[in-house]
């Protein structure tokens, strides 16, 4: 993106922030919903830590780091890159149509729709759940520890992008694979913050090279917290899960490119 392209996107969402602030009680509200949307993840943390020691050979102060990685990471997903999720209804529509014959590019069109309100609720329960994480933990956090923390939350973040975006390369053609973004929150929500080494072995497998969530959290956790040798992977290959991230979000990307060149409009 150029210099003037950031300035032009960085005025539109400083108006879409303006527009929210005019109706107050529903910006608060969408900020709430936003933090309540979360509250499972709160209660899994509460009965982690008064309940149990820890989980599939994890400390629970080590669990609740997977938590904190993988909630940061979504909600910077729906701050920066979340509107694409529920693209199906906008094709359904025909508003894409319309962003086809403005100069700018429909992936940005679709960021810059609207301001994410809910996102603030999210981040405000994932800055929590990680200051809580980090406080309880008995890592050494230096430099290199916390530099990697933060690349980690990236490239979940881009990973957790690549994969609502091509859901919404599918739904380009098939407006109805909109669901499956739906289908994929709900995985992400339920599998998302736990030691996959619980789970039955043929589970972990799919979400790590099939439906590759465990590089979201899981791996980036193991890493950091001594339990990269037994994450059921490569010790090198968990530790470049930011990478991967990065590169998935790239090949998304071209993805969208390829499939919207072929887009042939809402009625075929």
């Amino acid at each position: 993106m150029s210099l003037r392209a950031f300035r032009v996107a960085w005025r539109i969402t400083r108006l879409n922030f303006r527009a929210q602030l005019e109706y107050r009680s529903e910006f608060l509200m969408m900020i709430a919903i936003g933090a309540v949307w979360q509250v499972s993840v709160i209660v899994f943390a509460t009965v982690l830590l008064t309940r149990f020691t820890g989980m599939g050979g994890w400390q629970s102060a080590d669990v609740l780091l997977i938590a904190a990685i993988r909630m940061l990471a979504h909600g910077l997903f729906v701050l920066f890159l979340g509107r694409v999720h529920g693209i199906g209804q906008h094709i359904q529509e025909g508003v894409i149509d319309t962003y086809l014959v403005r100069p700018m590019p429909v992936y940005r069109q679709l960021q810059l729709r609207v301001f994410p309100t809910n996102a603030i609720g999210d981040l405000t329960v994932a800055a929590g759940l990680m200051a809580g994480a980090l406080s309880r933990s008995d890592l050494d956090w230096n430099a290199g520890r916390i530099t990697y923390l933060i690349v980690c939350v990236l490239g979940g973040m881009l990973l957790e992008a690549s994969l609502f975006t091509v859901v919404a390369c599918a739904s380009l053609r098939f407006p109805a694979a909109d669901y499956w973004g739906r289908w994929l929150e709900e995985l992400l929500g339920t599998f998302g913050s736990y030691p996959l080494n619980v789970l039955p072995k043929a589970v972990g497998g799919f979400l790590t090279f099939g439906l590759p969530l465990a590089f979201v959290a899981y791996f980036p956790a193991a890493v950091l917290t001594g339990h990269g040798g037994d994450s059921g992977v490569p010790y090198w290959l968990a530790a470049v899960s930011p990478l991967l991230g990065a590169v998935a979000y790239l090949g998304s990307r071209v993805l969208w490119r390829w499939s919207l060149r072929h887009y042939t409009g809402v009625n075929g």
